[in-house]
C-alpha cells in the first residue's frame, strides 16, 4: 500500500501524519510526505528578481521545515518516509496529480489547513482532493 500525506505545517496535517504512522506501521505501507509551496513565478504581482529569490528561499525553507517535522513524527515509529516538495498555484491539483502519477492507494489529509484566508483564496484543499482524487482519501479531524 502506498500512502500520500500532504502536509502544510498545520496541526490538522500533523494529526494526519500521526494517524498514518500507526496505519503504516500496522500494514507495512510505504509513506510519502508531500508539501506544496506557492509557485512564485505564477503570482501576478510586481517584484524584483531579488525579492522573488528571497520569497522562493523563504517558501522553500518553510517547506523543508514542515517535511522535517513530519519525518520526526514518523521516525518515532521507525518509519522512513519518502519526501516530496513541489511548487504549484493549486495545492489540491498538485496533490491529485501526484496521487495519479505515483499510483497511490490512499491520500491522508487534515480536515483543515493553515487558515481561513488560504481557504478563501485556494478553496478547501481537503474538499477538492476528496472530490477529485484517483484513490481513497482519509480526512483526519481533530477534536475541538
Amino acid at each position: 500500500m502506498k500512502i500520500l500525506v500532504p502536509i502544510d505545517g498545520s496541526k490538522y496535517a500533523m494529526e494526519a501524519v500521526k494517524m498514518v504512522s500507526e496505519l503504516a506501521k500496522a500494514t507495512g505501507a510505504q509513506v510519502t510526505l508531500m508539501t506544496v509551496t506557492p509557485s512564485i513565478a505564477d503570482i501576478d504581482i510586481e517584484y524584483t528578481a531579488r525579492e522573488r529569490e528571497s520569497l522562493e528561499q523563504k517558501t522553500t525553507a518553510y517547506g523543508e521545515n514542515v517535511l522535517e517535522q513530519a519525518e520526526k513524527v514518523l521516525g518515532t515509529t521507525g518509519l522512513i518516509p519518502k519526501t516530496l516538495m513541489m511548487a504549484s498555484t493549486s495545492v489540491a491539483d498538485a496533490i491529485i496529480s501526484t496521487a495519479k502519477k505515483g499510483k497511490f492507494d490512499l491520500i491522508a489529509v487534515g480536515s483543515r489547513g493553515l487558515g481561513a484566508t488560504a481557504r478563501f483564496i485556494m478553496g478547501g484543499v481537503a474538499s477538492r482532493v476528496v472530490n477529485h482524487a484517483p484513490c481513497s482519501v482519509l480526512v483526519v479531524r481533530m477534536e475541538k
